[in-house]
């Protein structure tokens, strides 16, 4: 008796495999970020070693800004603060990466259809 055989797709799991990506991303986004070091970052230090900090602190810019300092406004916890902005952020990149290929695979596809 012979088996049925299955069709094969030489093409990977793409939307499996982005999913995936996403999840382990957002799971290390939400665990690790509230672990990260409270020490500024190099331009913040440079900032500070240099003596104009100040400059860049409080001004027009920081009024709109999204996410200050990794921390969420409103949420008193810190570490769920930051936990919450890494995964806003991890979002953010994802979705943008996101759009910009399909955006390009939309023009290389009708490139293609030509």
């Amino acid at each position: 008796m012979k088996r049925p055989t299955r069709c094969v797709s030489s093409k990977p799991p793409r939307l499996w495999f982005i999913l995936a990506a996403l999840a382990v991303s957002i799971v290390l986004a939400g665990l690790l970020s509230p672990f990260a070091s409270r020490s500024p970052d190099g331009l913040e230090r440079v900032a500070a070693d240099k003596g104009f900090i100040e400059k860049g602190e409080g001004g027009a810019v920081w009024k709109w800004t999204l996410i200050p300092d990794y921390e969420l406004p409103g949420i008193k916890n810190g570490s769920i603060s930051t936990a919450s902005a890494g995964i806003i952020g991890t979002l953010a990149v994802f979705g943008g990466a996101y759009g910009i290929a399909r955006i390009l695979k939309r023009k290389r596809t009708r490139r293609l259809e030509q």
